[in-house]
């Protein structure tokens, strides 16, 4: 598979990092154009290449790390998804407080942004870890560090749940999108922030 990031900060790098580091090639994207990743990509080796968000948006699994504000705009040149899977990344928190957090009512926060990607097959992953959960080797000597996802596609659930396994996290299903994403969400979901390792 061929895999896209739409957002370059510390999550999307840090996803790219794995990805290539498994040897998979990645297309990383931003707001401001690929002629800003240039260092971002050389950094990352020939396996990331930089591009526009509809180039990156064209791979087999697109990751979205952007900031939860920026999500309407990201997605919104993409024309369609055609069934390809996005993982969604991102809390609905609009600043640094606890009181940032972003009130959708009865919605979680991936069932907002498949509404902004029509077409796509939603999973939503990483967003329970903070980053410097993310960014080093998932596996440590007392175990593997726990991934959480959920999703209503089970092929597409099943991709995620391998390329998560590859890149050495210990992937668990936290069920359909909507019910494993209220475990998730930031603000009052069990599994949010939780950090543990599997022992294999």
């Amino acid at each position: 598979m061929d895999f896209g990031i739409i957002g370059a900060g510390v999550i999307g790098q840090a996803l790219a990092g794995h990805l290539v580091a498994a040897g998979h090639r990645v297309v990383l994207s931003n707001s401001r154009g690929p002629d800003t990743l240039g260092d971002t990509v050389a950094r990352l080796g020939p396996s990331a290449t930089a591009g526009t968000v509809v180039q990156a948006a064209a791979a087999d699994m697109v990751f979205l790390a952007v900031r939860w504000q920026d999500i309407p705009a990201a997605l919104a040149d993409v024309p369609s998804w055609d069934g390809r899977i996005l993982v969604d990344t991102t809390n609905q928190i609009a600043g640094p407080a606890p009181g940032d957090r972003v009130d959708l009512g009865s919605d979680t926060g991936s069932e907002f942004v498949a509404r902004h990607a029509p077409g796509a097959r939603v999973i939503k992953a990483f967003n329970t870890l903070y980053a410097r959960y993310i960014a080093p080797d998932p596996r440590h000597a007392e175990g593997r560090q726990l991934l959480f996802y959920a999703g209503d596609d089970a092929d597409a659930k099943t991709a995620f749940h391998v390329l998560a396994d590859e890149i050495g996290f210990a992937p668990v299903d936290a069920g359909p999108l909507r019910d494993g994403g209220r475990l998730m969400q930031v603000g009052g979901g069990p599994l949010s922030a939780l950090h543990a390792l599997k022992q294999d």
